[in-house]
């Protein structure tokens, strides 16, 4: 090659590297910048003091950052202090970033600029001091948007009137604001939560938003039409007006005698059985009958036995079940109503019980109050997304039931009822505890259902989120099954930091949050249960002396373990007992791991795929991975009716 050829190819090649390098430049934030950018334009953010450079924001230490498949889908900032500026600029450098959530905050002025962060689908802005009026051009080519949520700020002026076009559009909430002129007419057939109550509106509220209740527009006193009174007549009419009107009414009286003509006919030619066409009111009067018959099953008066309590099967449409997997066998609500019922247990959510059906097959039936924090749309997407779960120790959800007022889960019978039972409830004579192989395999079982939800449902920040020694089920050789897993979404908020397990853990205390470890923290604490034969109570150990008060199970371990003993006094004596110098070592090992899972500090907790590392290093030579125990299923299956609810087959 001659030098002036390679003089002009090397160049080429310089300014080729300067190119490429400097897109790298003006393209190579990352996310992690990116939010630490988005940070500084915000006030009061100690609660986000652990948002570090040195890690990846889906790293679980990022306070209120949601991922899937490490890309950034969600910020959830919320009851934390914030104030300043949501700086929307910066967001939009977040390419995956779907949904925003910064309720109950302190940010003030006016609305920031979402519409050129056309991707989002919901935005949740409630309970802050916004101000102003909201441009009506805002929210213009949102067409992803499904849930805006403005309530409870002091925004000002219409509501704008492109909302109306948004057409994915499910949830509006934006009372308690000061809105004021008419509401504007939403065609959406999705929109299933609007809420415009404590305003200052005017007019008649559009037919399209008369199905809504009265609730939705209520504190708004010059409001008029259905659901609220009528609009009081006009006094001047247009004659196009009255033309219409006559026509109409004209139109009425025919409608009215072609109806009367087709009644007369039926009078004289009564017709048969006509199925599947059982009108509404007949739908509704079934609903109400299974009520009040799972009510009486509640209280232990059995199935309905098909007496005519139970729902008459031209109304079966009215109480469909909604079945998950295909193939398996299919009942309506009539058979289950009709089965054979036992009362298994009752819990802070509802009751469960047995249902055996007439043709052998045996199901379980959990009966939840508290699941309305989501709408009859996403709750059947959450199930079929739960529906599609498929792991050896996981118990599969059957079928399902919506209502509005309650919801039911299906599920199959476990032979051996709950973990629960069989550690505390199953002591009589003849039947031996569970020994060190059944357990450990327990353990082991457990962990790996566990490990399989981390990774099938990551948007869930707990994707167990209520694992405790009564949602773990036996199958007849003793193979655990998890239940009641990824129901955080679907409960109601407040009942669920009252009652579930993952707002019990040290974290969600110390800061009102929950992290990806918590269910690791949970798993911790049944690992310590399973081995020292102590139930956790609400997760605190009733300590008999020593004052008296209330021990943190894994405290009480650890006491035990530093009180000079060697601490094998801290395991459940009958599993102890016989066991070989090696096993104990093996169980001192998984006691160690149970310690670790549920460390108080999230930053010193193993992450799941660790925790489930450290459990299969537990070994025990007498462990067979194809045969859960040597303690055989020979269980008495009598009822369990007379055991405490904390030891029955779950306790929901």
């Amino acid at each position: 090659m001659a030098p002036k050829q390679i003089h002009y190819y090397n160049i080429l090649s310089f300014f080729t590297i300067i190119f490429f390098y400097s897109l790298a430049m003006v393209s190579g934030e990352s996310d992690a910048e990116i939010l630490l950018k988005f940070k500084e334009s915000l006030e009061n953010t100690a609660v986000l003091s652990n948002w570090d450079n040195a890690t990846s924001p889906c790293n679980a230490s990022w306070h209120g950052i949601l991922c899937e498949k490490d890309r950034i889908w969600a910020i959830k900032l919320e009851h934390a202090g914030l104030g300043g500026v949501i700086d929307v600029e910066t967001l939009m450098q977040l390419k995956d970033l779907r949904s925003i959530s910064f309720m109950n905050n302190d940010f003030e002025g006016y609305l920031p600029n979402f519409t050129r962060m056309g991707v989002l689908k919901t935005v949740y802005l409630s309970n802050n001091k916004f101000y102003g009026d909201i441009s009506p051009t805002a929210f213009y080519g949102m067409k992803s948007l499904k849930k805006l949520h403005l309530a409870n700020n002091s925004f000002t002026g219409s509501i704008p009137s492109t909302l109306a076009t948004l057409p994915k559009l499910m949830e509006l909430m934006l009372e308690d604001n000061q809105f004021h002129g008419e509401i504007p007419r939403f065609r959406q057939n999705g929109l299933k939560r609007f809420s415009v109550s404590n305003n200052d509106l005017v007019g008649e509220i559009p037919f399209t938003l008369s199905h809504f209740n009265a609730s939705s527009f209520s504190g708004n006193s010059d409001l008029c039409g259905a659901p609220l009174s009528p609009c009081a007549a006009r006094e001047h009419l247009s004659v196009a007006t009255i033309v219409i009107v006559a026509v109409l009414v004209a139109a009425a009286l025919a409608a009215l005698l072609a109806v009367v003509c087709i009644l007369l006919r039926r009078k004289k030619n009564p017709p048969t059985d006509q199925p599947g066409g059982a009108s509404q009111g007949g739908q509704q009067r079934n609903k109400d009958t299974m009520a009040a018959e799972l009510d009486r099953m509640e209280r232990g008066g059995g199935g309905g036995g098909g007496s005519s309590s139970s729902p008459d099967q031209n109304g079966k449409q009215g109480v469909r079940l909604t079945f998950l997997r295909e193939g398996g066998e299919k009942f309506d609500m009539a058979d289950l109503l009709k089965a054979s019922a036992e009362i298994l247990g009752s819990g802070a959510f509802g009751s469960t019980y047995k249902a055996a059906l007439n043709d052998g097959n045996v199901m379980v039936v959990k009966r939840f109050r508290h699941m309305n924090n989501v709408g009859k749309e996403e709750f059947n997407e959450h199930m079929r997304r739960l529906g599609r779960l498929s792991h050896p120790n996981v118990l599969p959800i059957v079928a399902f039931y919506y209502r509005k007022e309650e919801k039911l889960l299906v599920a199959d019978y476990a032979e051996n009822f709950s973990l629960a039972f069989q550690l505390h409830g199953n002591r009589s004579v003849g039947h031996p505890c569970m020994d060190w192989a059944t357990r450990l395999n327990i353990v082991k079982g457990v962990a790996k259902g566990l490990q399989y939800l981390y990774n099938e449902l990551p948007s869930l920040t707990a994707p167990h989120g209520h694992l405790k020694s009564s949602n773990v089920l036996l199958d007849g050789s003793f193979r655990p099954l998890l239940a009641d897993y990824g129901l955080v979404p679907v409960v109601n908020q407040e009942h669920a930091q009252d009652q579930m397990i993952s707002y019990k853990s040290p974290e969600y205390k110390a800061s009102r949050r929950i992290s990806k470890k918590t269910d690791v923290w949970s798993l911790g604490i049944l690992i310590l249960e399973i081995l020292t034969g102590r139930f956790p109570s609400d997760l605190l150990l009733q300590q008999g002396g020593g004052g008296g008060g209330d021990v943190d199970l894994a405290t009480w371990v650890e006491s035990v373990m530093n009180g000079g003993g060697g601490g094998l006094e801290v395991f459940d004596g009958d599993m102890a007992a016989g066991t070989s110098h090696y096993c104990k070592g093996e169980m001192m090992k998984l006691l160690k791991v149970g310690l670790s899972c549920c460390h108080a500090d999230v930053d010193r907790r193993p992450d799941i795929k660790t925790a489930v590392e450290m459990i299969e290093e537990v070994n025990d030579k007498d462990a067979d991975d194809d045969f859960y125990s040597s303690y055989t299923s020979e269980t008495d299956m009598r009822s369990s009716r007379g055991l405490s609810d904390d030891f029955k087959m779950i306790n929901i």
